[in-house]
């Protein structure tokens, strides 16, 4: 029953070799299973990374390979959220930059400072593989969050998936996070990277609705970036061991 909708939110998060492509509305009415999606893409991070033992090399190969398997979906959405908050005008003004296909120097600033934020976190890790998939667990956990409380400004993915989703889904996706105890990370890290995972989407949403009037799907897909990138940050900051 669940693997249709699995094939769906890897399809549509990853690009991963998964046959014919699934019903996207299939996975609108699961679209708590996020987290899932962290699980296999920190772990694919987490295992190209694992075999160096140069930290920035291993950092780099970590960054190259989550923005290999995303497709840099994600990240598209990361540069049109910066191209939208660095224009002076009305929600209509920010909406329209951010639907340009051309980059501007707020999407170069936004995507720079992201990526070397997780880029600088990785690289200070004591055990970087756990890193990983903790911080993408918990992207995934805030693209869920925004997904079921995001009111959409424009018609697309995102409003499909908004109108299916209810507003108990997140609940399931930290129920889905719950595994992430089993990690090398102590409680207190953890809890900085729980309260990360909410804190970021929910003052995303509060922008966004301020700004854009609303939230689309390259809200979404950055705030699984800015999500993974302080909470890489927040689990190195917090002091302790990576067990106790």
């Amino acid at each position: 029953m669940l693997l249709s909708p699995i094939r769906a939110l890897l399809q549509f998060t990853t690009v991963l070799p998964l046959g014919e492509q699934a019903d996207i509305d299939s996975f609108a009415r699961w679209s708590w299973l996020y987290p899932v999606a962290g699980y296999v893409t920190g772990g694919f991070a987490g295992i190209c990374a694992f075999w160096i033992a140069e930290p920035l090399l291993a950092a780099a190969a970590a960054v190259a390979a989550i923005i290999l398997v995303t497709g840099a979906h994600h990240l598209d959405g990361l540069l049109d959220l910066g191209d939208g908050l660095m224009v002076h005008g009305d929600r209509e003004s920010r909406q329209k930059a951010m639907a340009d296909r051309q980059i501007g120097a707020g999407g170069m600033a936004m995507g720079g400072a992201i990526t070397l934020v997780s880029f600088a976190a990785m690289a200070s890790s004591p055990i970087l593989w756990p890193a990983l998939v903790a911080a993408e667990v918990t992207a995934k956990f805030s693209m869920a969050f925004l997904t079921a409380y995001g009111p959409p400004f424009h018609e697309g993915i995102h409003s499909a998936l908004h109108r299916a989703s209810r507003p108990y889904f997140p609940v399931l996706s930290f129920l889905l996070c719950a595994p992430l105890v089993l990690l090398p990370l102590s409680p207190l890290k953890l809890a900085g990277a729980a309260t990360v995972m909410v804190v970021v989407p929910a003052g995303l949403l509060s922008i966004s609705c301020r700004l854009f009037g609303g939230v689309n799907g390259d809200v979404v897909g950055a705030s699984g970036e800015i999500t993974r990138a302080i909470v890489l940050a927040t689990l190195v900051i917090i002091p302790g061991s990576t067990v106790f």
